[in-house]
């Protein structure tokens, strides 16, 4: 292929993994950001990639971006392509991921979970000289494939609840101007406000301290964070889930959107049916414990300190749940063996992007009847799924859940069921003789 061409004529094949247009150029593939399929296109070629000049010939599907930031932000990568096509895109990154696999099920319709919109924004400082010893800042998100930051006034995809987000954290990163630090500020909407956690300062000051207290109490933030470490906590910041209200640890995993928390929550109790002993993995601080502990008894599993703690507080805190046992336990080190499984009706399981290898090494060889996997990360899933299906369970369906609209994010409930495994009456005759 030829590395460097400018004026290219391309035409467009299809979408990439993400969300780039792909076209057939001088024997191999290239990318090109922002163009749809079909599309006829002028672009400079960069080896592999290429820039996109113009649209020669657009794509019916076509309809105009809605943000000014689009194709300079690096946030979102498809905004241009009409929902059913962009529907069936998302829902086909789940598709190939599990073919590449080798694994065919029932792959169900996209469900759109974007809702109000995301409730947690990351936001990027830097701190620049502008040669004549002023300091300037940048704020907003990194610039797709750059380190360079896109200095944004505005995100429509952003729940209503941040719409003070950029301008409360674009004045608490000036205050800290002076410590010339990369800086990372995470702002959530809960129902109680603002909650803000910042990371890269590093231990602060009183001085430091004091600023943000005044920034928290001048825009009623309900908590200022570092690094986890609160500086000011005016209210509880709180999400609920279920019948529980839970405090959330600050900077904590958080579902992208209110909407895909209870997609996903649905798709889960609906998978597990009358199940009356469920254990919840990688639990996090409660999405689906809280939920299930309404009409089962849960047993639920996480290995990170502070979400536990929460989790086990909302539950101590909230009547009409039954039993909930909470266990902080790091599942990748010590997952849970087949013999404390077996006791299970069904497993849910909710790992970060790496997946759950070892847990689901000592699932497949359980005897629980109901395996639930909740994955951001298709490849990830696909090879813990294969690891089910070889110790004998089934996957039923997968539904993909989009609550990164716009975005090459998919998230997917899959279903998995035992065959051939006997009843708990004879595996506790079997265990008694």
């Amino acid at each position: 292929m030829t590395d460097f061409e400018l004026n290219a004529e391309l035409t467009i094949a299809r979408l990439g993994q993400r969300g780039e247009g792909l076209a057939r150029h001088d024997g191999g593939m290239v990318a090109v950001p922002f163009a749809l399929p079909g599309e006829v296109v002028r672009a400079e070629i960069d080896r592999d990639r290429a820039k996109l000049v113009e649209v020669l010939s657009p794509s019916a599907d076509r309809v105009p971006a809605f943000c000014k930031w689009f194709t300079i932000c690096g946030g979102c990568a498809v905004q241009t392509l009409a929902w059913p096509p962009y529907a069936d895109w998302k829902r086909g990154l789940v598709v190939e991921g599990l073919s590449r696999a080798k694994i065919e099920t029932d792959i169900r319709p996209l469900v759109d979970a974007h809702g109000a919109g995301r409730r947690r924004a990351t936001f990027h400082a830097r701190v620049h000289d502008d040669g004549a010893g002023r300091k300037r800042l940048e704020l907003g998100y990194m610039q797709a494939r750059a380190h360079s930051i896109v200095s944004i006034d505005q995100c429509p995809i952003l729940d209503p609840g941040l719409a003070l987000a950029l301008e409360t954290a674009r004045e608490a990163a000036t205050v800290l101007i002076p410590l010339e630090k990369p800086l990372d500020i995470v702002v959530t909407t809960t129902l109680e406000g603002l909650d803000i956690d910042i990371r890269g300062t590093g231990p602060l000051d009183f001085g430091y301290r004091q600023a943000l207290i005044t920034i928290a109490e001048r825009h009623d933030l309900a908590r200022v964070s570092n690094h986890g470490e609160t500086i000011i906590e005016r209210r509880p910041p709180t999400l609920r889930m279920g019948l529980a209200l839970v405090t959330l640890p600050a900077g904590g995993f958080l579902q992208a959107t209110a909407a895909g928390e209870e997609a996903l929550a649905t798709l889960v109790r609906e998978a597990l049916g009358g199940a009356k002993k469920i254990a919840d993995l990688f639990a996090g601080s409660g999405t689906f414990a809280l939920r299930l502990a309404e009409k089962a008894e849960v047993l639920a599993v996480e290995g990170d300190a502070p979400a536990m703690r929460s989790l086990a507080r909302a539950a101590h805190e909230t009547e009409g749940l039954r039993h909930l046992k909470s266990q902080h336990r790091n599942l990748y080190t010590r997952p849970l063996m087949a013999g404390e499984l077996d006791a299970l009706d069904a497993v849910v399981f909710d790992p970060p992007r790496a997946g759950a290898q070892a847990q689901a090494e000592a699932l497949a060889v359980s005897s629980v009847l109901t395996v639930v996997g909740v994955s951001c990360n298709v490849q990830t899933f696909a090879r813990d799924a294969r690891i089910l299906i070889d110790g004998g369970y089934v996957l039923e369906k997968v539904t993909p859940v989009d609550q990164f609209r716009h975005s090459a994010h998919v998230e997917l409930v899959g279903v998995f069921r035992k065959v051939n495994v006997m009843s708990k009456a004879k595996r506790r005759g079997r265990l008694l003789g």
